[in-house]
């Protein structure tokens, strides 16, 4: 059996092995976060190996290539969370300034429209068969989703609190696609993630609000 499609099936629907531990390590990736733990990085880049893998395998080629970015911005965040750490200093949180809430919504609104671009183009993404514009819709979804997740990881690496909104706008996109894609797990993922990232969002927010003293140390 190809290992890429190894999994098990549940109401005559297969469930991929890679998405489904993937999916688990991809929450533990949220929790964490809410507690700043430097594991955020490490267990994301772990889950962006696998759900690469589940990807490939879906030929969501689009949410593949969302994994290796997610991969390489774990390490990204790994040493910015190092660096914000350094001789036992808290991380600090904070709320995006101007420049950076523009830039995210510039990079997202630009990024989408170039990303879906190369995708239809190229064939990237799934949605690039689909003809008319259905086709084109998925296609621009497939984008928008990868550079909202970069957009969002990029300022969690920043410890920005900004991040929890915008992964509020990538999930909104993110459900319907990832079962029309035949990713059910996923899906289902998206959705626990939607809850959990404005949980998120509230505890980092209330850190801030309170002051760096009250902020408890960076978990180990």
């Amino acid at each position: 059996m190809n290992w890429l499609n190894a999994g098990f099936d549940v109401f005559d629907t297969h469930v991929l092995w890679t998405d489904l531990v993937g999916n688990i390590l991809a929450l533990a990736t949220v929790l964490f976060a809410m507690r700043k733990s430097m594991w955020t990085w490490p267990v994301q880049f772990a889950g962006a190996v696998l759900l690469f893998a589940a990807s490939i395998n879906a030929h969501v080629t689009g949410n593949a290539l969302k994994q290796v970015l997610f991969a390489g911005l774990a390490v990204y965040g790994w040493w910015a969370w190092r660096r914000g750490t350094q001789d036992g200093k808290q991380l600090a949180v904070r709320p995006a300034q101007w420049w950076e809430r523009s830039m995210l919504v510039g990079v997202m609104l630009v990024g989408t429209v170039v990303i879906g671009a190369l995708f239809y183009v190229t064939g990237l993404s799934w949605g690039a068969a689909v003809p008319g514009v259905k086709g084109m819709l998925l296609v621009a979804a497939d984008a928008y989703i990868f550079v909202g997740s970069a957009a969002a990881t990029w300022a969690q690496g920043r410890a920005l609190v900004d991040f929890w909104i915008v992964w509020v706008a990538v999930d909104l996109v993110g459900v319907p696609l990832a079962f029309s894609s035949g990713l059910v797990v996923s899906g289902a993922v998206y959705g626990v993630f939607f809850v959990l990232v404005l949980v998120g969002f509230v505890k980092w927010l209330r850190e801030y609000r309170t002051g760096p003293l009250a902020v408890p140390a960076v978990a180990r």
